[in-house]
């Protein structure tokens, strides 16, 4: 199958509220602008140098997602243009974003990442950190950011009822603040339990693209 083709496929099955976040990552030009040509305007990017160049080189409407793990002295180089950073994991890191969003008169689109796998490896805040963030009145100070809701990722297991119970817990703690609807969760092998436990926007790269390329 065409990238075109898996996209039709992948979007038939979402539901409408459901954004498509395409993850290029590693991935060349040609592929990206097959799923632009096929209407695909969202693409998610982890690392900020292949973006930085994804983005002078193809098309400049399309949404560009940070989706990786941002270090502070990286986003300078993303705030620019970025259309949303997802796994915002710290106040620093908000900070960081707020200032760098000020200098180029942007108000940049931010979920805060929440920790929910059952693996040190992965990053986030726990419920009570990501409370504090958004109760703290430091944050009224932060003008040009924009928060739209929580991104997690659920832990590498072959059970569906943790992953299930994982994302649940997401949905869970997001009902507190109805006002931020953006829920990040599910990636091409969990794409269906993420959906059915209320995810807004899923992140699906090798059911687009192919298995992943690290030479490239």
């Amino acid at each position: 199958m065409t990238v075109k083709e898996h996209l039709l496929q992948i979007k038939k099955d979402l539901p409408p509220q459901v954004t498509l976040i395409a993850v290029s990552k590693t991935k060349p030009n040609e592929l990206i602008m097959e799923a632009y040509e096929a209407d695909q305007k969202d693409f998610g990017e982890n690392y900020v140098q292949e973006l930085v160049e994804k983005h002078e080189q193809l098309p400049k409407d399309i949404r560009w997602h940070f989706i990786g793990h941002l270090q502070s002295n990286k986003v300078k180089n993303i705030a620019p243009f970025v259309h949303m950073i997802h796994g915002v994991d710290s106040f620093k890191l908000l900070k960081e974003i707020n200032k760098e969003a000020k200098n180029n008169n942007r108000t940049i689109n931010c979920l805060l990442q929440l920790f929910i796998a059952n693996e040190e490896t992965k990053f986030g805040l726990s419920f009570k950190e990501a409370d504090d963030i958004l109760k703290s009145e430091e944050l009224k100070t932060l003008k040009n950011i924009s928060f739209k809701g929580f991104m997690a990722m659920a832990s590498n297991t072959d059970s569906d009822e943790q992953i299930r119970l994982e994302f649940r817990s997401v949905k869970t703690f997001a009902n507190k603040y109805p006002h931020l609807s953006v829920l990040s969760y599910g990636m091409s092998s969990d794409l269906k339990i993420a959906v059915e436990e209320g995810s807004t926007m899923v992140r699906v790269g090798s059911t687009i693209f192919g298995e992943r390329n690290y030479t490239t």
